[in-house]
């Protein structure tokens, strides 16, 4: 490995300034004026890869281009497939950002840029290490095929068909994502549970126009109130989901899991002053950090009505609309919940106003196994690469392809988080640690290695 280590040593501000140019490139999936830039991405990922050794192909859909390439030099060793998504989350509010968004910055050992760790940083650190790996050894210790996609930030609406129709280009052993993060700086961690997603929006209709609140206020619903009075019925005042039946199937925690959440190293009033909370708030009953990665949860994302700009203006609003998303955890199933959310909303809204729930995209919930030889050697990798051993988490975020390779491929997938949990993922000033873009690098290199071991 210290030859592996050796070139990657060499190699760390090449390997940045390749990250740099990605990171310049408003890759924004959810923009359809940019799809010009979402294109040129896939290109310029495709080509990089390919200065990596691998074999690449950039496959056109409905949407947004998928990256694939792959190296199958390695007879009777496991195959492995790396995902990842060069498409980012939109940048706003730009105001926020110290620096433009897609004008990658160095700050006190970070890179600061939209994508940085989610998930640009994070999938070509493993690029990196696959390239390490091929010109040290001559040749890969694993076959390798690498899928990257351009939708993931608007639900990947193409990638689950392009899956099910490559089967057999895709078969592998493992599937290997970075698109998570370490339990805490320089403390890496192995993701065995992912939370599902259900994401609604609900729309109130009133008045066919605004009206003055002063002649019309107490003779007309007004729908932001009525939306307001509907979402606040959604969630007891302790966080607990009111909707009847959003409980039913929800998997309890095993006393080993509880046990082995209480031994990690968790402050919870850092945690709290680290988001800058007046006070930590949650379902009764469980800690932080079960509430973070293994129970469900149901947030407001966003709410629009009424009058909203600077000074006042006295407008009963027409209209009111929500976004709101819960996380579920296993065994809940996403189509049941839009229902049970959907059925909850209409009985609570009262008959002066007219609503309508729209579903927007979901996930099922993950759990996946922590033995297994792809465990075993993904231990000894993050040893190699952090110098310490990983530990086991579950996360609160969503990666719904997971369960399409499982269902499609029949295989699990590892989850080797590189980046922190306080990357600011889809928030302003987002950043990757540079020394954790190399030390990803690294890890592949070795996981490779020793996975290369295992027979097939």
């Amino acid at each position: 490995m210290s030859e592996l280590q050796a070139y990657i040593d060499e190699r760390k501000e090449l390997n940045l300034q390749e990250l740099i140019e990605l990171l310049k490139i408003p890759s924004i999936s959810t923009d359809e004026s940019l799809g010009g830039e979402v294109k040129r991405c896939a290109e310029r990922m495709s080509e990089l890869m390919a200065e990596a050794g691998l074999e690449t192909e950039v496959f056109e859909t409905d949407g947004h281009p998928i990256v694939y390439g792959e190296r199958l030099e390695a007879p009777g060793a496991p195959t492995v497939l790396v995902y990842g998504h060069y498409d980012v989350q939109p940048p706003d509010p730009v105001e926020l950002w110290r620096n433009g968004p897609f004008e990658p910055t160095e700050e006190d050992g970070y890179l600061v840029a939209r994508g940085a760790t989610d998930d640009k940083g994070q999938f070509y650190a493993l690029i990196k290490g696959i390239q390490a790996s091929r010109e040290v050894n001559g040749k890969l210790p694993c076959n390798i095929k690498v899928l990257c996609e351009g939708e993931e930030e608007v639900g990947s609406p193409n990638l689950d068909p392009f899956i099910r129709r490559e089967q057999d280009r895709l078969a592998c052993d493992i599937v290997f994502i970075s698109d998570c993060s370490q339990f805490a700086i320089d403390m890496p961690a192995i993701t065995y549970g992912l939370k599902g997603l259900c994401y609604l929006e609900v729309f109130v209709d009133g008045p066919s126009k605004d009206l003055h609140s002063g002649s019309f206020g107490g003779s007309v619903a007004n729908p932001a109130n009525v939306l307001a009075c509907m979402m606040a019925a959604c969630q007891g005042p302790d966080g607990k989901i009111a909707i009847p039946g959003f409980y039913d199937d929800v998997r309890p925690l095993e006393d080993w899991e509880r046990e082995m959440m209480a031994e990690l190293p968790f402050d919870e009033e850092e945690f709290r002053a680290s988001v800058g909370a007046v006070k930590l708030f949650g379902e009764a009953g469980y800690t932080t950090l079960e509430r973070k990665g293994a129970r469900p949860t149901l947030d407001i994302n966003g709410i629009v009505s009424g009058y909203t700009g600077e000074g006042a203006k006295t407008v009963l609003p027409a209209t009111a609309s929500c976004k709101f998303s819960m996380r579920l955890v296993p065994d809940q199933d996403p189509g049941k919940i839009t229902t049970l959310v959907s059925d909850f909303l209409n009985q609570v809204a009262p008959d002066t106003v007219k609503v309508e729930v729209r579903p927007h995209h979901g996930a099922s919930p993950v759990i996946v196994s922590r033995d297994g030889a792809a465990v075993k050697a993904a231990e000894k990798a993050l040893e190699t690469g952090f110098g310490r051993r990983p530990v086991f988490v579950r996360e609160g975020g969503s990666i719904p392809v997971v369960n399409t390779f499982q269902e499609a491929l029949g295989v699990e997938s590892l989850l080797i988080g590189l980046g922190l949990p306080d990357d600011n993922l889809h928030a302003p000033n987002e950043h990757f640690r540079i020394k954790d873009y190399h030390r990803g690098a690294v890890t592949m290199a070795a996981f490779l290695e020793e996975y290369g071991k295992t027979k097939t």
